[in-house]
């Protein structure tokens, strides 16, 4: 398998999961998914940051994403490992655990990388918008743990860049001043965006408050 990239499609699969057979294109709709992998079950690192992302549940819903983690061991080790997650993290894990035992996902987003370990798989995260093309992505060693402060403002970026002509600065969070995209030159459009107006600091960096709020 190729190394996926940018603009690519998600690949499609069937896989059992502690909800059930996922069929991951049907399962994700028209929501965007955040599909991240673990080398294995019963792995400090990994745990908190399942506790984190069920925590951050309404985080997610709120902007239309749909979690979802793959590791390589069977359904009946994710159950146990749920029980532990929830009772040392204070949380509820609500979102599917895919059993990729046969590494049919990890296979095919290209998360085995044996020069790092071995055949675990690397943790990886994909992030995927509604038409199931790849968007971001990010990949992590065993011993760091997620950012997920910069997972949402990964996808809130995405999310505010795709319905308005801007695109987000170093350090941008929402709320934010953005840039407007070099492209978009015409007057008339631009008083029609950006009736606040905006800064010039150089012809090409045109900044502006975020369109949206």
């Amino acid at each position: 398998m190729a190394t996926l990239r940018l603009g690519d499609t998600a690949p499609d699969f069937v896989q059992d999961s502690t909800e059930g057979s996922i069929h991951f294109h049907e399962w994700a709709g028209p929501s965007w998914v955040v599909l991240f992998s673990h080398p294995a079950d019963f792995t400090p690192v990994c745990t908190t940051e399942l506790g984190k992302t069920a925590a951050l549940s309404g985080e997610f819903a709120r902007r239309g994403v749909k979690p979802i983690a793959v590791s390589v061991d069977p359904v009946d080790s994710h159950v146990k490992w749920v029980k532990d997650i929830n009772e040392t993290q204070s949380t509820t894990v609500n979102f599917p655990i895919l059993a990729d035992a046969d590494r049919k996902v990890a296979t095919l987003y290209d998360m085995i990388h044996p020069n790092a370990l071995a055949n675990a798989t690397v943790r990886s995260v994909f992030i995927i918008d509604p038409k199931k093309v790849i968007r971001a992505t990010l990949t992590y060693p065993a011993s760091t743990g997620r950012n997920f402060d910069e997972i949402l403002r990964v996808i809130d970026s995405l999310q505010l860049t795709d319905s308005h002509k801007v695109a987000t600065p170093a350090n941008w969070k929402d709320g934010d001043d953005v840039v407007i995209i070099p492209s978009l030159q015409d007057a008339g459009e631009l008083a029609q965006r950006f009736p606040k107006g905006f800064t010039v600091v150089r012809p090409y960096l045109r900044m502006t408050s975020q369109p949206n709020k």
